[in-house]
């Protein structure tokens, strides 16, 4: 696991250098289109007493009520908007920080209580706490049949 992360962070830091030399090549506008918003990092993460799963999404500079949060079936739904900084006497170098909308659909593999789903947002840091559906464990003993012949007839039928 530690070697994936090795090699995705290279690639990242590929993919920045070559953003530095050459531009950001995803953020040159195409004909008069131009990239709408942004994707937040989001972890997945399951714990057991209780068991919920646990998606934790980084949204600095986000504020609470420009943010929604929807779950349906398998799915949480984060959206929102980042309001770009005020740049009023402001000459900017750089300007990495993306702002716009973003909707992230992320896809959970086990089945949630959605009633009982809870978020709570510091530092910029969103916490989605959905509690898993408790699957019952039912056990039943179940009866063999010998046979599926009907009964012998008996000497009095006709």
């Amino acid at each position: 696991m530690a070697r994936e992360r090795d090699l995705f962070a290279n690639f990242e830091r590929m993919r920045r250098e070559i953003d530095e030399l050459f531009g950001d090549v995803s953020e040159r506008p195409i004909g008069h289109h131009r990239r709408a918003g942004f994707s937040p990092p989001v972890d997945v993460s399951y714990a057991e007493d209780p068991p919920r799963a646990i998606v934790t999404a980084a949204l600095a500079g986000i504020r609470v009520e420009d943010l929604d949060i929807q779950v349906q079936g398998r799915e949480l739904t984060i959206s929102g908007h980042r309001r770009p900084a005020p740049a009023e006497g402001l000459v900017y170098q750089q300007i990495e920080i993306e702002h716009g909308p973003f909707r992230r659909v992320i896809g959970l593999g086990v089945d949630v209580i959605v009633e009982e789903t809870r978020a709570s947002y510091e530092d910029g840091i969103l916490r989605v706490e959905l509690p898993l559906v408790r699957r019952e464990e039912r056990r039943r003993s179940v009866p063999i049949e010998v046979g599926n012949r009907p009964d012998p007839p008996t000497a009095d039928a006709p």
